[in-house]
């Protein structure tokens, strides 16, 4: 049977580093990390992890500003809100919580940002950063920044390792095969989707297979090569509980069967969720760092 990782562990040893830096900030420099949090409209999910977000950041000791807007507010008035975060000296970070409502170009919105406050790591410029990699990178995107954080922790070799990536999205396949593939981490890297051909054979090689299809249990035991580590990234609603009306989640792999195979594996819920929210207050508490003119 597999080992689990475990994501909520994880998460809080990284929220307890992240919480002594902010005290070490607040006495060296006078400052407090600044991340301002917009949501727009009150759709329950949006709702639900900004309330997470807000709540996380506060119990650091974080400077958090919460903006809620109307589903109605315009782009104009929503870029300006940005620019004002920009300009504030006391705002470290700015995330604007997706997806936006239909009237809104959520592509401008995300170049609107100060690549400098960009803690999502979404903004162009920093993706660019993350290419050339080294002391240029400022903000990785949070989830590979923790898929990656939670084979350190793990203890799963990279240097040399096949890694297989199914999914090829902006937000986590492809820079988390960029990520994968730098000096240090130094793994070989195989990025999959739905147009690649022998995608189970891609799989059946990997000593670290990363599951991002938005595909609830595609991964079966066959395509998992023994002794592998696992990662499952997807977050699928597959039914209701009756008896608390809450969803039920499945990952992109069929857990229990993969665990009979796998040396590793990540569970959903409480794998690599818990880890992305870390992640984002990692990016933080380092912007503030980066504005006090020191580099962590």
């Amino acid at each position: 049977m597999a080992e689990r990782i475990d994501g909520m562990a994880m998460r809080a040893a990284i929220l307890d580093e992240t919480r002594a830096e902010a005290a070490r900030l607040l006495e060296k420099h006078g400052r407090k990390p600044g991340l301002a949090t917009i949501l727009v409209g009150d759709n329950p999910a949006s709702v639900s992890y900004v309330s997470l977000k807000v709540k996380t950041a506060l119990a650091l000791g974080f400077h958090e500003i919460q903006d809620n807007q109307p589903a109605d507010v315009s782009e104009a008035a929503l870029l300006a809100r940005i620019e004002a975060y920009n300009r504030d000296p006391a705002v470290h970070g700015i995330l604007v919580q997706l997806p936006l409502p239909p009237h809104i170009n959520e592509s401008r919105v995300i170049h609107a940002i100060d690549p400098d406050k960009d803690v999502d790591g979404f903004h162009p410029v920093n993706l660019g950063r993350l290419v050339i990699g080294g002391e240029a990178v400022r903000f990785s995107p949070c989830t590979p920044a923790g898929i990656l954080e939670m084979l350190v922790r793990s203890g799963t070799p990279t240097c040399g390792a096949e890694v297989t990536i199914i999914g090829r999205s902006a937000i986590v396949g492809r820079p988390l095969s960029i990520m994968l593939g730098q000096k240090g981490v130094d793994a070989t890297v195989t990025l999959v989707h739905s147009r690649s051909a022998n995608i189970r054979e891609h799989c059946r090689r990997a000593d670290i297979l990363v599951a991002a299809a938005g595909s609830p249990r595609m991964v079966k035991a066959d395509w998992v090569r023994p002794g592998a580590t696992v990662i499952d990234v997807g977050v699928n609603r597959v039914g209701v509980n009756p008896t608390t009306g809450k969803a039920i989640l499945a990952g992109d792999v069929d857990f229990d069967a993969v665990a009979e195979v796998a040396g590793r594996i990540t569970p959903v819920p409480g794998g690599v969720g818990p880890m992305t929210i870390a992640m984002l207050m990692k990016n933080t508490m380092r912007s503030a760092w980066l504005h006090a003119g020191e580099r962590p």
